[in-house]
Order: structure tokens, then sequence, then C-alpha cells
């Protein structure tokens, strides 16, 4: 069977583009329903893009590389079009914009442009081989099917989540056709210690600063039974290597030193801990007071104290032993180097007519519907590089 364009993963950006290339489309996925990060982003309600998108957000070899695409098509255009398709929605922090209802909603708008477009969707479908041919590419399918294309976008992802079925097949893809794959690590994910440190105080949540690498953020931070969590944690992941150690500054927005030295002078008799525990959550400042002197009174406190205490707990230096792995990993950080790869289509510059896009390329955004808003952004990129 002949098609113009043959698009290799019904995610996000498989589906965006299949929707607008034009011409005679096939998307094809292994999986039995397309749209499954979609569907379980979020918590179920996916975190389609972020009011703030631009190239700030995002990471990878080549900083400028996102630029262009996410300049011509952006969040704004994506909200326009799920406005248009009656899709409520909302903000909560940070600019993350989020379904009312469920993220089936997106999947179900999807599904229409790609009926709309006369594209065809084949599930359960996978491709062994792919091969240059004069004017275009042949894919072998698992049944030895042949697919003639004139165009390949390989919208396969990256290796997150392996059990929803991700695999390398775009970085194999890539590396056949000459293109470099950069080191691919999990990203967005959580920490783990070897000793289960924090499983005394696990479900405690608490305000922090995370510092990795030099980058920091400012969000919530989880402790668990393996290790930490939460979105500062997972942010601060994106930036950290493995053997590297993490600052958690707590109680960010609070001048602790101030006010310890202010109640030393209005409630002296007050113990150190019990005032603590206004501030950060009880369970936490009890784990720490195995770690940090925290005995006494307030009034024995003398400046040089306070102001050491303070700078323990605006300074926790931590080594995570590792990650929780692509088991958990939100994406993959990493991937196919863009150097060859045209930022204003997604087209290979050595091989003509095949494209990648979304998570499979040395792009990685921050946690908050960056990774999305890439997905859509490189994927009209290279549909209407494709119309055209």
């Amino acid at each position: 069977m002949e098609y113009d364009t043959l698009v290799i993963g019904a995610g996000a950006a498989g589906m965006m583009c299949a929707a607008h290339a034009g011409g005679r489309v096939l998307l094809i996925d292994h999986a039995k329903a397309p749209g499954e990060k979609i569907r379980i982003s979020g918590g179920g309600r996916c975190n389609f893009t972020n009011l703030y998108c631009d190239a700030h957000a995002f990471i990878g070899q080549n900083p400028h590389f996102a630029k262009s695409a996410l300049a011509r098509y952006t969040q704004w255009n994506f909200i326009d079009l799920i406005d248009r398709h009656g899709i409520s929605w909302h903000e909560k922090t940070l600019g993350q914009l989020f379904c009312d209802t469920s993220a089936k909603d997106i999947i179900a708008m999807l599904r229409g442009l790609l009926q709309q477009a006369g594209a065809e969707l084949q599930l359960q479908t996978s491709v062994t081989k792919l091969a240059k041919r004069d004017g275009g590419f042949v894919a072998t399918l698992h049944d030895g099917q042949n697919i003639k294309a004139r165009h390949i976008v390989m919208a396969t992802g990256g290796k997150s989540i392996p059990k929803m079925g991700a695999t390398g097949f775009a970085y194999d893809i890539a590396r056949q056709f000459g293109h470099r794959v950069t080191e691919t690590e999990p990203a967005l994910v959580p920490f783990t210690f070897p000793d289960r440190r924090f499983a005394d105080i696990s479900g405690v949540a608490c305000p922090a600063r995370v510092t990795a690498n030099g980058t920091s953020f400012d969000e919530a931070m989880l402790f668990t039974h393996r290790g930490l969590s939460g979105p500062a944690i997972l942010q601060a992941s994106s930036y950290w290597h493995a053997g590297q150690d993490i600052t958690v500054h707590l109680a960010p927005e609070t001048d602790l030193t101030t006010i310890l030295r202010d109640k030393r002078q209005t409630d002296g008799k007050k113990a150190l801990t019990t005032e603590l525990a206004r501030h950060l959550p009880a369970r936490l400042v009890d784990h720490l007071s195995t770690q940090m002197d925290m005995s006494g009174r307030l009034g024995d406190m003398s400046d040089a104290r306070i102001k050491a205490l303070t700078h323990d707990l605006q300074n926790w230096l931590l080594t995570p032993g590792g990650t929780e792995g692509y088991r958990t990993a939100e994406v993959t950080r990493g991937g196919i180097d863009t150097d060859q790869i045209s930022s204003k289509t997604m087209e290979s510059q050595t091989t003509p007519g095949l494209f990648f896009i979304g998570e499979a390329l040395d792009v990685t955004g921050w946690l908050g519907g960056y990774n999305f808003q890439w997905a859509w952004s490189s994927a009209m990129a290279a549909a209407r590089a494709i119309e055209s």
C-alpha cells in the first residue's frame, strides 16, 4: 500500500502531525489505543500546555533548537484549538493548564481531527524494518506487509514508562540513517536513597527550593519510602547527574533567622522544635532533630547558633543514590541529536523525507505542560512542511 505520509507512533505528537499533514496519511502504533500517555497525564486531566511556555523551559545540547517550532505554533494556538472543540479547562499553578473533565477529551479531539483529515489509524501494528527507496521509503510491518510512503514521521517518543510500551525505536531508526543519539536518562523522576532514610516521614510534603547543577525550582517536595518526590524534585532531576549533590532550601519564603531571633526575645521559654514546627511539618522537624542540634529553648540560643541552624536548614546537602528510572520518569532527557535536524521542519538534513518529532528528540521540557506543548509544536512544524 502507498501513502504520502506514514506516521509511526500515535501519541500526542504523532496524532497531531497525522491530523494536519494533508494527503494520504497512515498513523500506526503498537498499542491497543492511541494517546495512552495523554490519558494518564495530569492525574487523568492532561496538563496539556503552559501559559508561560517558551524555549527557556527546555534543555538539550542545543538550547536554541526548540525556539522556531514553539514560536510558530504556540500555547495560544493550542488553547484556541481546544476552545473551538468545546473542551473546558482551568489553570492550576505556575501557568499549568488542565482539562476540567478528562484527558480523554484531548484524545477524542485528536481522533476527530484525524477522521476529518481522512487519516487512517492502524493500532496493534509495529514496524520491523524501514528502508529508503527512490522517491520515498518502504516500511515492513510485523505481519510482513510493506507500506510505501514519501514521508516518514518518527513519533514514538523516548524510553519513559516502558510498561506502556515505550522503547528506543526512534533512536534505532535515527542511527540507521546516520544520526547521533545523545546519552539518554530518565527525567522528571523521583530520587531514591539506598538507606531509605526518609521512610519514617513518608507522605510528608513541604515547600522547598531544590537546586541541581545550579538550577533551582521553588515548589512542593514530598518525602517517600524510597526517597524524594514532588514537583520541585521532579524538576531538579532533569538537571541532576549520578553522584551529584542536590541542595534543599526548606521554607524558602520564610526568614527563619529573623523569626527565631524575634521569638527568642518574646517567648524565650519556648522549645526550639516547637517554634520550628510552626514553619515546617512537625514530623520533618522530629526527623531533622536527629541530625541537627535542635535541643533546648529559644532563650538559650546565641545568634551564632541560630545562624548556623538556619544555614543548615536552607543549605541541606543530599546525595541521591539514583532515581526511580524510566519506570516512573515522565520524560526522557537526551535523545536524537538536533544538529542534523531542521529546527523549522523537524526534517532530517541527511535523509530528506524523514522527520523526527516529540520526545524522541534531544529536547526536554520542564514539568507543567511544557513537554505536551513541544509535542504539539514539533508536530505542527513537520505537518506544515509535509503539507506544503
